[in-house]
């Protein structure tokens, strides 16, 4: 292969929607994998903080403790300061112990049950030990008077739970439950053109029957017009309804729809632990860091190539 010959391009990215748990955005100019790459790390390798240590001192709640315990590390944490922060495994202020402030935050809960009325043992009732990682607050700004912690357990009088918890740091790819990402999808941008001259072969009734076969609301009968239009072409689901049914009033070739190979939507929503946005970014700097890593590998297999037994002495091989 010629050596001067590069594959490399310049993807580009537009935001279209960003909420602090949803954003919505284009990436252009690149190919299904790296959209995939993207959506994996998004989902398996961003890390946050959840709880995976649990010391239960009192339990007298009708679940057991290792039910608590899975409740508890499921619960969704703040994670601004996750990328910051050490792994357990490699802390030396804790020489891996992962209970040290570099790699692990401090929770307490304190409940008991002393009347008739059932308590509610939620989210809320967890103490941490830094301020930057709370349990996240699914309140509604626009209801002051809501409370919507995350159900733990229920007690009824007389019951009590009193435990000490240890968050980590952690990814995806260990267990769901550091996963940012409630869900991370990409389509291919769909483009749709119609066959002008063949649809005005039809009647308006015809029009509206080929209309009404997609399942989603892609076209519509313009009322000035008559004419046939693409209303939301990101609405249609590669579902092929539409080509059936022209092919089926024998008019095929009635419309031609094709994917974009080089543009993809993206749906990104959050479990709350960090922004949408900020997983975004988070997701492409590991992403860089991953391919920086590929990049510095193939540098030195070359340099091995180079200077046989010796680059690998070098390196110690």
């Amino acid at each position: 292969m010629d050596g001067g010959v590069t594959y490399q391009r310049f993807p580009k990215l537009k935001i279209r929607e960003m909420r602090d748990d949803v954003v919505k955005f284009e990436l252009r100019e690149t190919d299904a994998s790296m959209a995939n790459a993207l959506r994996r790390v998004m989902i398996a390798e961003v890390p946050t903080v959840a709880i995976d240590l649990v010391e239960i001192e009192v339990n007298s709640t009708v679940l057991n403790d290792e039910f608590i315990a899975h409740r508890l590390g499921l619960i969704p944490l703040t994670s601004d300061r996750a990328m910051s922060m050490r792994f357990s495994r490699d802390c030396d202020a804790c020489d891996g112990d992962g209970q040290c402030e570099f790699c692990s935050v401090e929770f307490h809960l304190r409940a008991k049950c002393l009347t008739d009325q059932t308590l509610d043992v939620t989210s809320k009732d967890l103490y941490s030990s830094d301020h930057t990682v709370v349990p996240v607050d699914f309140s509604d700004p626009n209801e002051p008077g809501e409370q919507r912690g995350i159900i733990i357990v229920k007690l009824r009088r007389g019951q009590e739970l009193r435990l000490r918890a240890i968050a980590r740091k952690g990814i995806g790819k260990d267990h769901a439950k550091w996963s940012p990402a409630a869900t991370v999808t990409f389509m291919y941008e769909p483009m749709i053109r119609i066959n002008e001259d063949l649809m005005e072969t039809l009647s308006l009734e015809d029009k509206r029957s080929w209309v009404e076969s997609s399942p989603t609301k892609v076209f519509d009968i313009d009322p000035v017009t008559q004419q046939v239009v693409v209303v939301d072409p990101e609405a249609y689901t590669y579902d092929d309804e539409v080509i059936k049914k022209a092919e089926s009033m024998g008019k095929p070739g009635l419309v031609e729809i094709e994917a974009k190979e080089d543009s993809f939507i993206f749906t990104v929503e959050s479990t709350g632990a960090i922004k949408a946005s900020q997983l975004v970014l988070n997701a492409i700097e590991i992403l860089k860091q991953k391919l920086d890593a590929v990049r510095l590998s193939d540098d030195t297999v070359e340099a091995d190539d180079q200077f046989g037994e010796l680059g690998a002495h070098m390196r110690g091989g």
